[in-house]
């Protein structure tokens, strides 16, 4: 089983970073493969609603220019995706906004290929804004007829400079619980997939 975590934050190693590295050793522990890929702060093309996915069909957006059909191509391959963002504006980063709509459309244009993947949402924020920015990255899970995977709270910690996620304890309790259930949930799917 794999899973792609996509970190949507210009600061590299910041704190949306550190939630996904929490989760990458969560679900490694399980035996499940994560690779994170960092999006933030590199060049990424906004969609142009150009449609060409729609005509070509070929399970890649049109735009070439930058690492998008890359990233596409590693959702396809994983059995669950993960998108990290720090709030900014009551919202995701831009970053994470231009690849949730590039690869969203590029998906349903080839009739739903994230279908049945498992995805989940991180999201950081310094004090609130956050439930926008969670419920945008929900919502292309949920317009890509995805199963979407919950926590005992939201999937969000609060931290202002890098590193003060790792002191809001409820936040990483929320984010270890999520960590759980998605593995619990794929190796759930993957065992009736091998019964089929």
């Amino acid at each position: 089983m794999k899973v792609v975590a996509f970190n949507g934050s210009p600061k590299k190693h910041g704190n949306t970073y550190m939630l996904l590295k929490m989760i990458q050793s969560e679900l490694r522990n399980q035996d499940i493969d994560v690779e994170i890929v960092h999006i933030g702060g590199k060049k990424v093309i906004d969609c142009i609603a150009c449609n060409k996915c729609f005509d070509r069909k070929d399970k890649r957006c049109i735009l070439n220019s930058d690492f998008v059909n890359d990233a596409i191509e590693k959702m396809v391959e994983a059995d669950g995706i993960i998108i990290g963002s720090p709030t900014y504006f009551a919202d995701v980063s831009s970053d994470t906004k231009a690849l949730i709509d590039r690869a969203g459309l590029v998906g349903i244009a080839n009739d739903g290929m994230f279908s049945k993947k498992v995805g989940a949402a991180v999201v950081t924020a310094r004090r609130g804004g956050y439930i926008h920015a969670y419920d945008t990255i929900n919502h292309f899970f949920g317009m890509s007829n995805m199963i979407t995977v919950g926590s005992s709270d939201w999937n969000v910690a609060l931290g202002e400079e890098i590193g003060d996620v790792e002191k809001d304890e409820e936040g990483l309790k929320g984010i270890k619980n999520l960590a759980e259930n998605m593995a619990w949930l794929l190796k759930k799917i993957h065992a009736g997939e091998e019964k089929a």
